[in-house]
């Protein structure tokens, strides 16, 4: 014991580097014992530097381990830090190039010792960005460069001056963060950030990332920051670029007067998704998105969205559609009487579980169907209706997507019922009523009924977005406008397809369906229908089931699972969160394991990405479905990490 303790007390060499002296100077060496705490090693460090300043930020960094030092009351002994650890004193805040969906790339100072979480909630202070739980960091992809764009630098914008502030709701003054206010330049920045930009030109589009495949799509998610993990450990050092992007596609708690930099931010992640072909629309609804892009781009030059507050009031029900979730309001005053039950003819084509097959009109057949709580009974006639249905679909926990051709006068409801051999794809083709049926469909497949309070809004909006994608006939004639770049308002699929001479015209025609919506009302509209596509929200993952011989996709949303054949692209299986009783990751062998109600188990591993990834994505999801208006200012951090962090938060 006596020779144990004189090792402790016995005095030995530690070497520093001391960042601040710059580059070129030698790591200074101090005499200390393994009892000494690592703030008395700070202590010698600035004693021996000789330096005047303020030290507060500054921390050690043992690089061996790549870990922070931040315990300072804890001794060397106990950080098991010996005479060959390699330890640099560096500040705790350092710059870093972001770049934000809109485009454009900030340097500004992050926290490199803290969880990634947590240095995004900082950044999200500075941004005015509520919620930040919702974004996170990725490495960026990287844009496709000639040989002549070599010495071509991107014009970045300095905020590294601007303190970073506590609190999660800013001041506002003036329509923006005091800190902002304090300098035009500063104040320039924040128009950037809280108003659209005009579009890059034709050829800086051309050298963005563009997914060409599904599997192009599971190698983006591979680069998510580990949330539990702080920059440094993952590599990332001063100056390096990151991207701040939203992860998590449940939009809490949207307010105008407080979001327009968020609003404007994921509005600009959702359109470069369309015109990158990150998600698949309809040729009539890319013309609207066109339509909608061109609006909101000419009201942007005209005004900003900071003074564009008026209306609010008439923006609730918009408002409520960006919940993603969209449960019944318990305070609703709607006191109509609707009921319960829906009959309609309807043409239904049934396919068999996962049958590759394209439809084709020759498979439909008309049936006289009954809509009742989450089901649909359909008969050979309505007289056989009081008999025994010859089918009944279960809707809770199906996928329901439009098949929709307003042009052609085609309005088809795409379900994917699960069966235990895989999924039964079924279509209807409503002649007639095809609002209300897909809006029961939509909220069937949430296990929701016909009664609850948000059907009639649901149906609003399936009314609103068909009435845009019309051609207005009876208004006057669509103008041509030479000004018109149609490069950045439709995807590069559409250019092969039709010349910007063919394509003008039909964007100008649905540009008059959305012409009289204010800035924030086409903004909340564009969203609102970018939600409603069928892809919307899912994040795609490349895994291997266990027991199977082959690669296949798993798509993550914000309520589901969703097993995906990667020869045909068809959906294979869904899995519903609500029914998820528990879920483990085996860190050894990387294998994510889930096991649902009904004794349902699932196991796989992931092929090209790291299973925290999905581990975060799964545990992420449950936890925004946690939140509620009631505590919108307050963030339970410590729930996120035990949901998201699997061993890291042990």
């Amino acid at each position: 014991i006596l020779g144990s303790l004189c090792c402790r007390m016995a005095a030995w060499d530690l070497t520093v580097t001391v960042e601040d002296l710059g580059p070129d100077a030698p790591p200074i060496q101090i005499s200390v014992t393994s009892e000494l705490h690592i703030g008395g090693v700070i202590l010698k460090l600035v004693e021996k530097t000789n330096l005047k300043k303020d030290w507060s930020d500054h921390a050690l960094w043992w690089e061996q381990k790549q870990q922070w030092l931040l315990r300072t009351g804890w001794t060397l002994d106990k950080c098991g830090v010996h005479a060959d650890a390699r330890l640099v004193f560096t500040p705790q805040h350092k710059p870093l190039r972001l770049g934000l969906p809109n485009g454009v790339t900030l340097k500004m100072r992050a926290c490199f010792s803290s969880s990634a979480f947590r240095t995004v909630m900082g950044i999200c202070r500075v941004l005015n960005l509520r919620h930040p739980e919702e974004l996170s960091l990725l490495r960026p992809v990287e844009e496709k460069k000639k040989k002549k764009d070599k010495d071509s630098s991107e014009e970045l914008y300095d905020l590294t001056d601007v303190p970073l502030t506590a609190g999660s709701v800013q001041a506002l003054y003036d329509g923006m963060p005091a800190h902002f206010a304090d300098s035009p330049k500063t104040e320039a920045v924040y128009k950037m950030l809280s108003v659209s930009l005009p579009s890059p030109a034709p050829e800086a589009i051309a050298k963005l990332y563009r997914p060409a495949s599904v599997v192009d799509k599971t190698h983006i998610h591979t680069r998510w920051l580990n949330s539990s993990r702080s920059l440094m450990q993952q590599g990332i050092r001063e100056n390096d670029k990151l991207w701040l992007r939203f992860k998590y596609y449940t939009f809490h708690d949207m307010d105008p007067k407080y979001d327009a930099v968020r609003l404007t931010q994921l509005y600009e992640q959702a359109r470069w998704a369309i015109l990158l072909e990150d998600i698949d629309c309809t040729e009539e609804e890319m013309m609207l998105f066109g339509a909608l892009q061109y609006h909101i781009g000419k009201l942007s030059l005209s005004q900003d969205m900071v003074s564009s507050c008026q209306g609010m009031d008439d923006l609730e029900s918009a408002l409520k559609s960006l919940e993603v979730k969209m449960v019944g309001d318990s305070n609703s005053t709607d006191t109509g009487i609707r009921s319960t039950i829906m009959h309609n003819h309807l043409i239904i084509d049934n396919f068999p579980p996962c049958r590759p097959k394209r439809l084709t009109l020759k498979g439909y057949k008309q049936y006289w169907c009954k809509f009742q709580d989450t089901s649909i009974s359909y008969y050979k006639s309505s007289e056989d209706r009081y008999g025994e249905p010859i089918q009944q679909l279960n809707l809770k926990g199906c996928e329901v997507a439009p098949d929709v051709s307003v042009a052609g006068q085609k309005f088809c409801i795409r379900l994917l019922i699960p069966a235990p051999e895989g999924m039964n794809e079924i279509y209807l083709r409503c002649e007639n009523q095809y609002s209300q049926w897909m809006a029961a469909c939509k909220l069937a497949s949430k296990g929701l009924m016909l009664l609850d309070s948000s059907y009639q809004n649901e149906v609003k909006n399936i009314q609103t977005f068909l009435a845009m994608q019309r051609s207005n006939s009876a208004g006057p004639a669509a103008q041509t406008d030479e000004s018109i770049n149609t490069h950045s308002l439709v995807s590069p699929r559409y250019h092969k397809k039709y010349k910007p001479k063919q394509l003008t015209p039909r964007i100008l025609e649905a540009y008059q369906n959305v012409a009289q919506l204010s800035l924030t009302s086409a903004i909340l509209k564009f969203l609102q229908i970018w939600q409603a596509l069928p892809d919307f929200g899912i994040s795609y993952f490349m895994v291997r089931f266990k027991g199977s011989r082959k690669d296949e996709v798993l798509g993550i949303t914000n309520n589901r699972l969703i097993r995906i054949d990667l020869g045909i692209g068809d959906v294979v299986k869904t899995w519903r969160y609500n029914n998820m009783r528990q879920w483990n990751v085996n860190w050894d062998i990387r294998q994510v394991a889930i096991e649902f109600d009904g004794n349902i188990n699932i196991a796989f591993t992931c092929v090209n990405a790291d299973c925290k990834v999905v581990h975060e994505y799964i545990g992420g999801y449950i936890f925004m479905s946690t939140r509620s208006r009631q505590q919108s200012d307050t963030l339970n951090e410590e729930l996120f990490h035990k949901l998201t962090g699997g061993h890291e938060a042990l």
